[in-house]
């Protein structure tokens, strides 16, 4: 389910950069890793805006636990995993298509703020198993953005983190079937 929400927002923000810059056909935006396993710059990133996962982190929601269902005996289940992901967005173009970036990232941070929800009311195709996505601008200090481009084992590009939030995962696994209680019994002296 986190490479269908990653994807989703992927296409369209694709689709908002291809309306608000109509040369060419080709994808302006791609869902990959800024470097291979060697270390290389991906093909596929080159003179693109690429969209990657930078971390996931579990939300905590009120109402932990187990929930029963409504079964005349109630399955129990354990409660779905509400994750947040951080999501970077980085304009991979150098040289003299620097502008280029740039422009490209001030689309991406104005797609976002005009949208920064993706639900099935406006976005139909979106995951079925996906209930809405928030898209929200994390803020980095200078020393946390360059501790992450350490990580990502590259030169910082102009780029913004997003933090998706509430990507709901429940595998609707059933872990035990308990009786319910249906009416209460009083018994006087045994």
């Amino acid at each position: 389910m986190i490479d269908a929400a990653i994807a989703q927002i992927t296409r369209q923000l694709n689709d908002a950069l291809k309306r608000a810059f109509p040369s060419g056909s080709e994808q302006r935006v791609v869902m990959c890793n800024l470097h291979g396993q060697d270390g290389t710059v991906a093909i596929e990133a080159a003179e693109k805006v690429v969209v990657f996962l930078v971390n996931v982190e579990r939300e905590s929601v009120p109402g932990g636990g187990l929930q029963g269902g409504g079964y005349p005996r109630g399955a129990v289940q354990p409660e779905p995993v509400h994750l947040n992901l951080m999501v970077m967005v980085a304009a991979n173009y150098g040289g003299k298509n620097y502008d280029q970036a740039l422009k490209y990232l001030s689309s991406t941070v104005s797609f976002f703020q005009g949208r920064p929800v993706f639900n099935h009311q406006n976005t139909p195709d979106l995951d079925p198993r996906i209930d809405k996505l928030t898209m929200e601008i994390e803020n980095l200090s200078i020393t946390d953005l360059s501790n992450l481009w350490g990580v990502l084992s590259g030169k910082y590009l102009p780029s913004v983190l997003y933090r998706m939030r509430l990507l709901s995962i429940d595998a609707g696994q059933v872990s035990a079937r308990v009786p319910r209680v249906t009416q209460a019994e009083a018994r006087v002296g045994a």
